[in-house]
């Protein structure tokens, strides 16, 4: 086998390894996970979803590190809305934020801090964690894996 046909294979081998799971792990507990990497998924988010499993939760990804703000617009569920660094260290945290149907909606940023990494939970799950500034977000699996 050639150098590069081997290369190629090892590296797209532990990509394999993960079809089928995508999660995020904090403090030991491990939440299967939905990826929103496009504008239009990071727009959309948990929009018009009734319910969200206690073990499950969306992790927004961006191209680069920026002050983030999220709302609540035809958010139906409350949603703790963590913000981590590219190191994935959480720099901010909005809990329990409030479903909005109609405008004005509040504005949940991560203050003057960049975040390239957004979780959202269900609320009061980061109160339960015990989550501190600077937690370590671990993600498993890629985009492409996610359901």
């Amino acid at each position: 086998m050639k150098t590069w046909m081997l290369a190629a294979t090892l590296y797209v081998m532990p990509l394999a390894a993960f079809a089928g799971t995508s999660s995020v792990t904090l403090h030991g507990t491990t939440f299967s996970t939905e990826f929103a990497t496009n504008d239009a998924q990071r727009e959309h988010g948990l929009m018009d979803r009734a319910h969200m499993d206690a073990d499950h939760s969306m992790l927004f990804i961006f191209p680069a590190d920026a002050p983030r703000a999220f709302w609540m617009k035809n958010t139906l569920i409350p949603l703790d809305i963590l913000y981590f660094d590219s190191a994935r260290k959480l720099v901010a945290m909005q809990l329990n934020a409030q479903p909005c149907k109609a405008d004005p909606c509040a504005i949940y940023p991560s203050g003057n801090l960049p975040a390239r990494y957004v979780l959202e939970l269900n609320a009061g799950t980061a109160g339960r964690l015990g989550l501190k500034l600077g937690d370590e977000l671990t993600v498993t699996g890629t985009p492409d894996t996610a359901r």
